[in-house]
């Protein structure tokens, strides 16, 4: 790590501002620290070559004074947004060598604002799982390790893993992620970072492979709050190519922070108190509660009672539309085709190589969902008790302006630790699930430590389109928890 790579993006702009350092330099930078990191496996496709490229041409526009809003920081984009020109996997084996010829909207607005794009990072295979060891090129490694001397390999979180520890371990200055039942949020928790989902619609879907497209929302990874405000600030607005997409005008989300929560009424659903829960993910919560109350909010307890229903029901909807999303991959347009005697068997042949044990596994559940007979029993009244939970929170955001919960219902765990149990692979987003299914910005911050030393997060709720009292309330914790804790790294143990 060198001071480079470990400032903010907030702290690396006013200095590319002051000529303390050119945007190649900084790029230069978080290559090497790329370089001495590989093992931990944060990214798919590295793209060294095209970074100094773009950061020379940044620095070229900050000298003409034509720097864009992000102009020069490097950043690293999860593999499931399309790049022209550059590899785009999903961490498959269906899509191994697909380059897009096109750009996804958020990886292009990105490009707009100056960004340099360090490569592709690594995630679980379509975005399914929650601890990136579903990757057909291998699990992430998350940066951060037990204090208890177990020297075990730790998952980063999942699926955007690969873009959370490439933040955590500081090479890249921030990233890009999609979350579709809590895939920025418990990677943000797991590795010690700011992690932001928006409303859905607000960030475009043009260019996102598809996983769930009525849940799928591409959101930021940073090192703080700040920074993930300038991060989703640029990445988000109206795209006339994707019909989810809101036209709504997107504010000036750091701005926001410089606003206090003074009166703000913050609700804590007494459902998210579920048994089970270390007492470490309790006391966590309490502390936050006790922070808010410090810097003058209103604690209100508040009740969302479907909210037992909801892990089930996104078990439902997801692999639903995934069944269907992924349809597509046939072996005869584009990506992997390994032939049969007939086309029903090119067909097969290329999907059992295509895709991985739990692709297949959330195919086969859904397509069960949508079978004759079992639509209406699954899916249908999957679908009902969906819009009661979005009723719960829109009852409950009558009377609060924002939820404070836990993010996840522990710290990381090993790799390999819990991959013979789907089911308790699926419950480490009970926490983040509800407010995917009824589309609402949910944010996690770093908010403490376990016994082990490793990162816990705390998750911000908010209503529709109100990422700014969701930011405010995370800002509000990020100063009062003063979280500085970093993972030990390699280089800094070789320095």
């Amino acid at each position: 790590m060198t001071d480079l790579t470990n400032m903010t993006m907030a702290q690396a702009l006013k200095s590319l501002d002051n000529k303390d350092f050119t945007s190649v330099e900084i790029t230069q930078a978080h290559i090497d620290a790329m370089a001495q990191a590989k093992d931990l496996n944060c990214f798919i496709t590295e793209t060294p070559e095209l970074a100094l490229e773009q950061a020379a041409a940044s620095d070229a526009r900050r000298a003409a004074g034509n720097a864009g809003a992000l102009d020069g920081i490097p950043i690293a984009m999860k593999d499931l947004f399309c790049t022209k020109g550059v590899r785009t996997t999903a961490a498959s084996g269906i899509l191994e060598n697909f380059i897009p010829q096109y750009e996804s909207t958020v990886s292009q607005n990105l490009l707009n604002a100056g960004t340099v794009s360090l490569g592709k990072a690594n995630l679980d295979q379509f975005a399914m799982g929650s601890s990136n060891t579903t990757s057909k090129f291998g699990n992430v490694i998350s940066p951060w390790k037990k204090q208890n001397g177990s020297n075990a390999d730790l998952v980063p979180g999942g699926s955007s893993g690969g873009s959370a520890a490439a933040v955590s371990a500081r090479i890249a200055m921030a990233a890009t992620g999609t979350d579709t039942g809590g895939s920025i949020r418990q990677p943000a928790a797991f590795c010690g970072l700011a992690g932001i989902k928006p409303t859905y619609g607000r960030c475009s879907r043009w260019g996102v492979v598809a996983f769930a497209s009525s849940l799928d929302q591409a959101g930021a990874f940073a090192r703080n709050v700040e920074d993930s405000a300038l991060l989703l600030k640029s990445m988000c607005g109206f795209d006339p190519k994707d019909s989810t997409s809101a036209d709504i005008t997107v504010p000036d989300f750091a701005a926001a922070l410089t606003q206090d929560i003074k009166g703000k009424k913050i609700g804590i659903p007494k459902e998210y108190r579920i048994d089970g829960v270390p007492d470490e993910i309790v006391k966590l919560w309490d502390n936050g509660i006790d922070m808010l109350k410090d810097a003058g909010a209103e604690i209100i307890d508040v009740s969302l009672p479907h909210t037992k229903y909801a892990l089930p029901t996104y078990y439902v909807i997801a692999p639903a539309e995934a069944s269907s999303n992924l349809a597509r991959y046939d072996g005869v347009r584009y990506g992997t085709r390994v032939e049969g005697d007939n086309l029903d068997k090119t067909y097969e042949n290329t999907r059992a190589a295509g895709f991985g044990d739990e692709v297949i596994r959330r195919i086969m559940i859904g397509t069960y969902a949508l079978s004759s007979g079992y639509y209406d029993a699954y899916y249908i009244k999957a679908q009902k008790v969906r819009r009661l939970i979005s009723n719960d929170f829109k009852s409950v955001f009558e009377k609060c302006d924002a939820l404070l919960t836990p993010t996840a219902p522990s710290a990381a765990f090993a790799i390999g630790e819990n991959e013979d149990d789907p089911v308790k692979m699926y419950l480490n987003d009970v926490f983040t699930i509800p407010a995917s299914l009824a589309g609402l910005p949910g944010m996690s911050v770093p908010a403490g430590l376990d016994s082990d030393g490793l990162p816990l997060g705390l998750q911000i709720i908010g209503r529709p389109w109100d990422e700014e009292m969701v930011l405010r309330v995370g800002q509000t914790i990020e100063t009062a928890a003063n979280f500085t804790a970093q993972p030990q790294l390699a280089t800094d143990k070789a320095a």
